[in-house]
């Protein structure tokens, strides 16, 4: 099942070119909250799971290309990110992967991108104005946590998935000759982290670690690599962050980037596809920035 947001903070289900508009079927208490619906949803699935399934009688059809898709869950507590989840990405990061010994998402653990970057299929990806720096563009699979997760087994650890999505994990590059910046901060611009164009649930995916990853910039293929190249899979990535923390409902685990890592300017087109997930193009413009600035 694809299981989106779209408009003001609404869910449904999409089937085709058609959305299901299923929100009548949750709580009437979120329509006060309604960015939560999709964390709401997720920690209560086993419950919806059946209305959901009736979508196409319960719920109101209106065509996919009359809504604004927004990310794929627009307020998730936390997202996590894998760095050098891939062998020939480690290889092109070239001397600061030296620097950092080669290491991969095994030994450098994991990182946090701030929820407030997302954005949906429906939106821009927006580079800070006036910048001379490089941004870059990150192709990567998205992994929903489904229930609540502390100090999972590796071997448990699919159990708690409740669904996939794609991932663009827009960067600041470092500049060389300076000081390493934070990572968390060059990769938490607002709409720097791309989510969408839904959620596909766990059910639909039969084998998430044998998928295609490809990103696209005006049409031509950047990143085109299989989610069996990870270093670090889905199963060792929930068991390591739930040994830090407690996973929720909604929250985000970005997988890790290929290899094919390039720049994005203002006025190119991306596009990601992540086979039996979706895919979504996403124009590049650039916001307004009226402070000073280290970037």
């Amino acid at each position: 099942m694809k299981i989106a947001s779209f408009n003001d903070h609404r869910i449904g289900v999409v089937d085709g070119n058609t959305v299901y508009d299923m929100t009548s079927a949750l709580p009437e208490f979120l329509s006060q909250l309604p960015r939560q619906r999709v964390n709401w949803l997720v920690g209560h699935w086993e419950e919806l799971r059946s209305k959901f399934a009736d979508y196409r009688s319960a719920g109101q059809a209106l065509p996919l290309a009359s809504v604004k898709l927004l990310p794929a869950n627009p307020a998730p507590q936390h997202v996590f990110a894998a760095p050098a989840n891939y062998q020939k990405h480690i290889g092109e990061l070239g001397d600061r992967a030296v620097t950092k010994g080669g290491r991969s998402a095994r030994e450098q653990g994991f990182f946090l991108k701030a929820p407030g970057s997302l954005v949906g299929a429906g939106g821009a990806l927006l580079l800070p104005k006036g910048s001379e720096r490089r941004f870059d563009h990150e192709s990567e699979l998205a992994v929903i946590i489904g229930k609540r997760a502390r100090n999972v087994p590796r071997a448990q650890a699919m159990e708690y998935v409740f669904g996939y999505s794609c991932l663009i994990d827009a960067t600041l590059r470092i500049e060389k000759g300076v000081a390493e910046e934070e990572r968390s901060m060059r990769k938490s611009f607002e709409t720097f982290t791309p989510l969408g164009p839904w959620i596909v649930t766990a059910d639909a995916v039969a084998a998430p670690s044998s998928l295609k990853n490809r990103l696209w910039v005006n049409g031509e293929l950047k990143q085109d690599a299989n989610t069996s190249e990870m270093i670090v899979g889905i199963a060792e990535l929930i068991e390591l962050v739930s040994s830090v923390l407690t996973l929720e409902p909604g929250d985000v685990i970005a997988t890790g980037t290929p290899e094919g890592v390039g720049p994005l300017a203002v006025g190119d087109k991306v596009r990601i596809e992540i086979e039996a997930v979706g895919s979504m193009a996403l124009a590049v413009g650039e916001c307004e920035q009226r402070a000073p600035r280290p970037y």
